[in-house]
């Protein structure tokens, strides 16, 4: 690999790629930990895998602008791509977004890797020159600048034989106005730094794990009463076992088709509420801006004697 590129190509990346790879790569990690030994999963927890995905944007010139990116499916043991699902992706995002193009995929990792160039590869029948965005996942609190490498690919002469390699280049943030209000909001929702006064999130988030916590514990004092029951080293108590028995025949409701039918309708409706009251709040913010412009430009055409724009 060598240091760095020698195209001349001005990369800008957008903070909702550098979300999406985040997010990406934390649902992986909490995934990969067994539901039925949190605890010890935490003490010997395999590294996560790492993931993978494509990057999309646009290239004006000599200037690449990479604004979002998808998942994709790789399977690590045969080191190939699902075809399918990227044509698919691909298709769906051209519906929504025609004028971005897939300029390339990501990973997660400390550097890129040998095995990275069969991705790289395989993804050159779509872009001839492929974008490579790395995210390192590791947390070095003495490094202030991005985990982010952005690399390129260039053929070089080594030991007389031609050999793709990667080329590292610079890059420089880009943001737009709504990116910056999303990423401010998602830099309030983490603990302060002396861990005193959690955010509302961080509060919620304690809440849910103390009662899940505490309905663990719940769970195995019974299931240790239940035993000792089932063993004699008790009396059977027939009252506390028709309690147990009618709870555990309510748990299957959650699985029936018709309760997911319903908090898929009303997970929708809320998601619907949530967006219109968003949509509200923008026309207000609107009107008011145009309200404030009309009123300065009215006043600078009454000393300039010009009429109003709006």
């Amino acid at each position: 690999m060598a240091s760095s590129s020698s195209s001349g190509l001005t990369f800008k990346l957008h903070p909702l790629v550098i979300v999406n790879i985040s997010d990406h790569y934390t649902r992986v990690k909490s995934q990969s930990v067994p539901p039925q030994s949190v605890g010890d999963a935490l003490l010997q927890q395999p590294p996560p895998p790492r993931v993978f995905g494509c990057v999309l944007g646009i290239q004006s010139g000599r200037t690449v602008e990479i604004f979002n990116s998808f998942e994709l499916l790789y399977d690590t043991d045969n080191h190939s791509l699902d075809r399918t699902f990227l044509e698919k992706k691909q298709e769906l995002y051209k519906k929504v977004f025609p004028q971005f193009y897939i300029l390339g995929w990501y990973s997660t990792g400390n550097d890129a890797q040998e095995s990275d160039m069969t991705i790289h590869k395989a993804l050159m029948d779509i872009n001839e020159s492929p974008v490579y965005v790395l995210l390192n996942p590791s947390i070095n609190p003495a490094q202030k600048d991005l985990p982010i490498t952005i690399f390129e690919s260039e053929l070089h002469v080594i030991d007389g034989a031609p050999q793709l390699i990667f080329v590292r280049s610079s890059y420089t943030i880009e943001t737009v106005e709504a990116e910056r209000i999303s990423v401010d909001h998602v830099a309030h929702l983490k603990p302060s730094d002396g861990g005193s006064a959690a955010t509302q999130l961080a509060a919620h988030l304690t809440g849910i794990h103390s009662a899940v916590k505490m309905l663990n514990s719940r769970i195995r004092v019974l299931h240790h009463y239940l035993v000792l029951m089932q063993k004699g080293d008790i009396p059977c108590d027939n009252s506390l076992l028709r309690q147990v028995s009618s709870l555990l025949r309510r748990l299957p409701a959650i699985e029936s088709e018709k309760f997911q039918d319903n908090f898929l309708m009303e997970y929708n409706d809320t998601l619907l509420i949530t967006f219109l009251a968003m949509f509200t709040n923008c026309s207000s913010t609107m009107n008011e801006l145009v309200d404030k412009f009309n009123t300065a430009y009215d006043r600078h055409s009454r000393r300039g004697g010009r009429t109003p724009f709006i």
